[in-house]
């Protein structure tokens, strides 16, 4: 069974902390081949939303406040570990982080920059496609909001 968690920055362990940028860098970086700068100050303002499976992070997304990332709440580095994907995880994880965005935030709204091959995901939450194509960091992304 996964445990969930909810915390701001400054109030995640050194070891989770860790093993969240550790699994980021695993999947958006290694396995996409994709070189970003993934500390980009926003993990500071936001909040952290993950879940363990036997004591190991494998899923976790990032809450970024109104006025950080958009003009709305964002969701990003919405993320599971390779071993547990196909297993349902990722949509508990995108459907607790928007309660969670709601319960915290005050507002349903939210804006996402995701990945293309990921839209009809996200379009299952009730995401509507904002922007055409684009690409970001040598992937093709586009803009939803809800």
């Amino acid at each position: 069974m996964v445990d969930w968690y909810f915390s701001s920055f400054d109030d995640l362990s050194k070891e989770d902390l860790y093993e969240i940028i550790q699994l980021r860098l695993q999947v958006f970086v290694v396995e996409q081949d994709a070189p970003y700068q993934d500390c980009d100050g926003k993990d500071l303002l936001s909040y952290h939303l993950f879940g363990k499976l036997n004591g190991e992070i494998i899923a976790y997304a990032r809450l970024i406040p109104a006025g950080i990332t958009f003009q709305e709440p964002c969701l990003g580095r919405v993320v599971t570990a390779q071993k547990v994907r196909k297993s349902g995880y990722g949509r508990i994880l995108v459907a607790l982080a928007l309660e969670t965005m709601h319960n915290v935030f005050g507002t349903t709204n939210c804006r996402i920059s995701a990945q293309l091959y990921l839209k009809s995901f996200y379009e299952s939450f009730d995401f509507q496609s904002v922007s055409k194509v684009y690409l970001e960091d040598g992937l093709p992304h586009i803009e939803m909001v809800r």
